[in-house]
């Protein structure tokens, strides 16, 4: 069961991962917790002067700025801190949880489902962002495959070029080519159809499995050449098209090695 010669097609997909990954997910939840009360902190002074719908303002735009990262447990953290200081801080009786006044109830009230809105839009947003770019990489992925071997260009710069493309559009944590193998080592499988197997049965989780690699068979014509074994990190869930497109790039590369 040995890799493919000169270590064709093995990727590192772990750039997204370790210290990166956690910035990512816990910086937007520091500024959700921490944001709104700076921001009443600083606006305090002006508590007599300033109308408290200017004040709900203000920190709308606050909890837009952190929903906009489009983590949702951070954007709905955001809005509910901006509700909770601004009935601390700004709304009578002050330095208290509770709020007298019948239009800062709806001023915070507002102010929460104004947090919560832009945090789904902006989750949205993100996720068609990522499915188009996924698309992008998959199409320019089988465009470059199939010239390379219209032009006749090396098997092994595309089996890798292949593994770039399947790491980077599926999201894994690593992926490796072996020639002339398939079935060893009981992984799961994905099949033609764009579907997970485990164990002789259908994955129905939304996330890939974890515990195992996935094997992506190389084939022309009923003939085995190899597989693309794909290690998913924890959250990995590519949609039913993005594992229907990977299984056409592994046909390129099938392909070009017949």
């Amino acid at each position: 069961m040995a890799a493919f010669p000169g270590g064709w097609g093995t990727t590192d997909g772990s750039v997204e991962g370790g210290p990166v990954a956690l910035r990512r997910s816990v910086l937007p939840l520091v500024a959700a917790l921490t944001g709104p009360v700076a921001v009443c902190a600083v606006l305090l002074p002006a508590r007599g002067h300033l109308a408290n719908t200017n004040v709900a303002l203000i920190l709308v735009v606050v909890a837009v700025s952190v929903a906009a990262t489009g983590h949702r447990p951070a954007g709905y953290l955001a809005a509910l801190s901006a509700g909770v200081w601004f009935d601390f801080f700004f709304t009578r009786p002050y330095q208290r949880f509770s709020i007298d006044d019948r239009s800062d109830i709806v001023t915070a009230v507002l102010l929460l489902a104004v947090g919560a809105a832009v945090t789904e839009l902006a989750v949205w947003g993100r996720r068609q962002a990522a499915a188009a770019e996924r698309r992008r990489v998959y199409l320019a992925g089988i465009e470059a495959a199939a010239a390379a071997g219209a032009v006749g260009g090396s098997a092994g710069a595309m089996v890798r070029q292949v593994s770039d493309q399947l790491v980077t559009a599926l999201g894994l944590r690593g992926c490796r080519f072996q020639l002339g193998v398939a079935g060893v080592g009981n992984p799961a499988r994905l099949g033609r159809d764009g579907q997970i197997t485990l164990d002789g049965r259908r994955w129905e989780a939304v996330d890939l499995p974890t515990d195992r690699d996935i094997e992506l068979r190389v084939e022309k014509g009923g003939r085995l050449y190899g597989r693309y074994l794909l290690t998913a990190g924890p959250g990995t869930r590519p949609s039913l098209g993005d594992r229907r497109l990977a299984v056409t790039l592994a046909d390129q590369v099938g392909a070009a090695l017949g």
